[in-house]
């Protein structure tokens, strides 16, 4: 099996990428050595954490927990692609403005889920955003600034909150 390879092509953020890899190369490796995005972050490497959840195909994944090669022909998107350039998207602006982050290890991770969960779920409950965000774990916080930091981002995204 050693020196084994295949080839894979992935879109990630828009951006088509195609590499010969291991085959034992984790998706989360790939795209912070492969694709050079680093705000993906490896925490537990056990997909307990959440630090690396990206979106695949739209839906949360733990980029830790997938080899390179099962995402092939897939659309990822990362931390990465949230901003437009300088225009920060609703959610890293909620974070801010509600100072739902102190370290930032967890947050592009959070960021991603919660990305999925409000588009599926718009206008959230306090317990729904609880489950939603319960397998993000963060050492730093209380879990209360980013409930209010999601809550508010959901009412950005909805047009309701300035």
């Amino acid at each position: 099996m050693s020196g084994e390879t295949r080839t894979i092509r992935v879109t990630i953020n828009g951006r088509d990428y195609e590499r010969t890899i291991a085959p034992n190369l984790l998706l989360s490796d790939f795209i912070r050595h492969e694709a050079e995005l680093t705000g993906t972050h490896v925490g537990c490497e056990h997909g307990v954490c959440g630090a690396c959840t990206i979106l695949h195909d739209g839906r949360p994944a733990r980029s830790c927990l997938m080899l390179a090669v099962q995402a092939n022909g897939a659309r990822l998107e990362t931390i990465e692609s949230l901003a437009n350039g300088e225009a920060l998207h609703p959610l890293q602006t909620a974070f801010w403005e509600k100072h739902g982050l102190q370290c930032g290890y967890c947050t592009p991770g959070i960021l991603m889920t919660m990305k999925a969960f409000l588009a599926e779920t718009p206008k959230p409950s306090e317990a729904q955003i609880r489950e939603a965000l319960s397998g993000n774990l963060c050492r730093c916080t209380g879990y209360q600034q980013i409930v209010e930091a999601v809550r508010h981002a959901a009412a950005l995204l909805r047009g309701e909150a300035s």
